[in-house]
């Protein structure tokens, strides 16, 4: 089964949707200000998508001010002047109802996109990215995402290690497989149009008999295990060398951690053994010291940890986490795991799960 979505129906929707707010509100005014557009719908990520436009629209133009040869807009004076000027542009904020309704439209349709295809939403809004600065766009427009934003929230500020386009687009894909559950349903966000104009999702989403079947997503190559390449590779840094740079020699977690489990008792883990496997690991950033566990969790290894280790039960970790963060050393972290989480939980110890969450416990004692 795949599903084509009908632009059609979405031009209409947004169109009429714009009309009736615009006809509605400029009934007895001749402006909106930007306060105003903040609450003009119940839908909060139709408002915000208003002013980003708007911001955009004001960032053409100053490119097109700088690319005058006449005057140094590298100046440092220059620079404040032209965000004094900015900060005062935004509060002064007024347009007429000819001039808003396209900017309303064009939101509405952002909005409907972000609700029922976040990955391809996020990747299109990456792709506007100027070259090399991906993190930078992200940053500046995070502020802009209401809806389903957990899926590219994840790269802002952990970004920025001179990945390609072609990474950050695999990286919002399979980021979005480890979270879509837990994200808010579209029904819920596209519910804050109806005060207006009720959204058919069944006229926009058609359904039609694939000749090839599902895709099974284990299968593509944007996705390792059940969490993100991208965080994996990255974020959370565990970053292990390209294969194509490793020796054919180079043991596998799973390798690691069996050596490593012979050396205890049975079906226990060893610290001093893990202790020197690590201290010897030679994953980059391998050696950076955590703060609290709880806090320094990606979404793709919470993920993994709850439902590998935990027996699905987010509190669980959370309070394990809470308790490792409370020792003082990582041998009494591992007594602790071996007596309460190992045979409790039927930890498989020569897992990649595993092998992961004691290589993060040893990084906050190293």
């Amino acid at each position: 089964m795949t599903v084509q979505i009908n632009s059609n129906y979405l031009e209409n929707y947004a169109r009429e949707y714009s009309e009736i707010v615009c006809s509605r509100f400029f009934s007895d005014r001749q402006f909106i200000s930007g306060q105003e557009i903040l609450q003009l719908t119940n839908s909060i990520q139709v408002n915000f998508f208003v002013i980003k436009r708007m911001f955009e629209l004001w960032q053409e133009e100053l490119s097109k001010l700088k690319s005058s040869p006449f005057f140094d807009y590298r100046d440092i004076a220059v620079h404040e002047a032209l965000t004094q000027f900015m900060n005062v542009l935004s509060r002064r904020i007024k347009v007429q109802s000819q001039d808003f309704r396209p900017l309303l439209q064009e939101a509405v349709s952002q909005a409907i996109q972000v609700a029922t295809d976040p990955v391809q939403f996020f990747q299109n809004e990456v792709r506007k990215a100027p070259s090399g600065k991906i993190n930078e766009y992200l940053k500046e427009n995070k502020k802009y995402y209401k809806w389903n934003d957990r899926v590219v929230t994840f790269l802002i500020d952990k970004a920025g290690f001179g990945y390609d386009m072609d990474s950050y687009l695999k990286a919002i894909s399979a980021n979005y497989q480890v979270i879509q559950d837990s994200l808010e349903s579209v029904n819920l966000l596209l519910a804050t149009l109806g005060d207006v104009k009720a959204f058919n999702l069944d006229a926009y989403l058609i359904k039609e008999e694939s000749k090839s079947g599902p895709v099974d997503f284990e299968e593509t190559p944007t996705s390792e295990a059940s969490y993100s390449f991208f965080e994996e590779e990255v974020v959370e840094s565990t970053i292990t060398e390209s294969p194509k740079m490793e020796s054919l020699s180079t043991p596998t977690p799973r390798e690691t951690i069996t050596k490593i489990t012979q050396v205890g008792a049975v079906g226990s883990l060893d610290s001093a053994s893990l202790k020197a496997h690590f201290a010897s690991e030679t994953y980059k950033g391998m050696k950076g010291i955590l703060g609290e566990l709880s806090e320094s969790l990606a979404i793709n290894q919470r993920f993994m940890f709850t439902k590998e280790l935990f027996d699905g039960n987010a509190d669980l970790l959370r309070h394990a986490l809470a308790t490792i963060d409370g020792l003082g050393t990582f041998e009494d972290a591992v007594d602790l795991i071996n007596s309460r989480y190992v045979q409790e939980l039927n930890w498989d110890v020569q897992s990649e799960a595993v092998h992961e969450f004691l290589q993060l416990i040893y990084r906050k004692f190293s």
